[in-house]
């Protein structure tokens, strides 16, 4: 059985989008357990909510499918990525192309058409949507650092830990994944803008694994604060 892990707190204009995640595994790979997590920062925290889904595989070296509500991937290339990852001590992103699909791609999918001939825009430089990897390997080079609250910079600062600390940048399967449209979150304001601030902090560490290790080390004593002061913790 595969695990996915879906982040997820309930948003009316992203019910649609996860209903066609949902149905895209049960059709396409069939014997899949669902775990949706939600963030326990009272601003949605995406990267909170993947470590935590992550944190609950018992087996650190099982392979488990990160997978954003709203992004659907391609089968062969989320079955290379699942083989690959067992025992390369990587993340791996199962694209090398990311599909924005948006309103009008999406109103496509949803009437029938097949992902692949829906009207879309390439992101470039995407690095989201979907991981597969162990817990071993998302722990090894720092989890996502939970300090991104809200929209924003959280898979950028990631890719950058990944690359410094493994040598190397999360490593990719031939593919394309589809991101369905729903309501954009604001990229603005209080939060948004300490996430930018933080960015810059991790580009400034790349390619520097003693500042890089620092870096990452404040995210995970930041981490233990939060789970200490959790009710009941």
């Amino acid at each position: 059985m595969l695990t996915v892990v879906i982040p997820w707190r309930a948003q009316p204009t992203r019910i649609p989008a996860l209903d066609s995640v949902r149905t895209w595994y049960l059709d396409e790979i069939g014997d899949v357990d669902f775990v949706f997590v939600d963030s326990r920062d009272e601003i949605f925290n995406l990267s909170q909510a993947r470590n935590t889904g992550i944190a609950s595989i018992t087996d650190p070296d099982r392979v488990v499918v990160v997978n954003d509500a709203d992004t659907i991937p391609q089968r062969e290339s989320l079955l290379e990525a699942i083989a690959a990852a067992a025992d390369s001590g990587r993340v791996h992103l199962p694209y090398t192309r990311y599909h924005w699909l948006g309103a009008s791609g999406s109103a496509q999918q949803a009437a029938g058409t097949a992902l692949d001939d829906c009207e879309f825009e390439l992101v470039r430089g995407a690095c989201s949507g979907v991981y597969v990897t162990t817990r071993r390997t998302w722990e090894s080079h720092g989890a996502q650092d939970e300090r991104f609250r809200g929209w924003g910079f959280e898979d950028a600062a990631w890719y950058l830990a990944h690359s410094t600390l493994l040598g190397e940048p999360p490593r990719r399967s031939e593919g394309t994944v589809f991101a369905l449209h729903h309501k954009a979150e604001a990229r603005e304001g209080e939060h948004y803008d300490a996430n930018a601030a933080l960015m810059e902090r991790y580009r400034a560490a790349a390619g520097d694994v003693d500042a890089m290790r620092v870096l990452v080390g404040e995210s995970y004593s930041d981490m233990a604060l939060n789970a200490r002061a959790l009710p009941g913790a």
